[in-house]
């Protein structure tokens, strides 16, 4: 696989999260102006990510929205900066506003992470641009998206949804190598849901899509281990190693190092015992 997404066997690559949000569920990885938006780049990519996820809005469950040009102010200055000093790294931009992607995407962004799967009129700006995209299922809106979701078949549905996505953005023009789909966990599901979303992740492989899975930190990690966000580390590692067995092509995390130290070791691991068992 080429272009702005490849993959390698029994790899996964790493996006980081970087928020821009004073209201972000983890606040951490809040990063409250551009020359703390750069520092904390630097250490993401030293660390070991191949991209990064700038995000300007919360989405985190009962969030509002924030206005568009509320959000283009806190985005532009941000990627303009990232894409200078950095100019290798993939920048990746977590807004579902399309006025809001083309203004990064002027600033030179590379990809558009759009929570809403992508309305027409954003899919064909990223088209314009040439750009990638990352198609997330999300049940109802970040501010009502917890309140009793229900499935009736979980993983046709979400998966129905996303091959939907998948047809509107490659009929919107974009390149079949540059989308990539997302089965949004915590976007609308119930504890038993991400779990299963997780465990069984390798069902959405068959869209012919890479997937990506954004677990980290998330509350139903809080939920099983009975922990605030701070302590959800060892909880998000975890996601990772089933999300990596499970077909993951990148991870969307905020602990970028300790992820890769933990993915490393594990894939060796994993890796000598596929050897012996052959």
């Amino acid at each position: 696989m080429n272009g702005l997404f490849k993959t390698a066997k029994n790899k996964v690559e790493l996006m980081a999260i970087l928020n821009l949000s004073p209201d972000s569920f983890y606040a951490p990885s809040h990063c409250k102006n551009v020359d703390q938006a750069l520092r904390q780049s630097y250490k993401f990519i030293k660390d070991g990510a191949q991209y990064l996820d700038i995000g300007a809005e919360s989405s985190r469950p009962g969030s509002r929205p924030i206005s568009e040009e509320d959000e283009i102010q806190r985005l532009a200055p941000v990627v303009k900066k990232l894409k200078k000093e950095f100019p290798d790294i993939k920048l990746s931009i977590d807004t579902y506003k399309p006025e809001a992607a083309k203004a990064a995407l002027d600033e030179g962004a590379h990809i558009i992470n759009d929570i809403s799967g992508g309305s027409l009129k954003m899919l064909e700006i990223i088209s314009k641009y040439k750009a990638g995209v990352v198609l997330m299922h999300m049940k109802g809106t970040p501010e009502t998206m917890q309140v009793s979701p229900v499935y009736d078949d979980l993983l046709q549905e979400i998966s129905s949804f996303l091959k939907q996505k998948i047809e509107n953005a490659e009929n919107s023009g974009i390149a079949k190598e540059k989308i990539w789909i997302d089965p949004g966990i915590g976007f609308g599901k119930t504890v038993d849901h991400n779990l299963e979303l997780i465990a069984k992740l390798d069902v959405f492989k068959k869209l012919g899509k890479p997937v990506l899975l954004g677990a980290s930190r998330k509350s139903f990690i809080g939920e099983i281990l009975d922990q605030q966000v701070g302590e959800r580390l060892e909880g998000s590692l975890a996601t990772a190693i089933m999300g990596y067995l499970k077909g993951a092509d990148i991870l969307r995390v905020h602990d970028v190092g300790a992820t890769q130290r933990t993915i490393t070791m594990f894939s060796a691991l994993w890796e000598k015992t596929a050897l012996e068992e052959k």
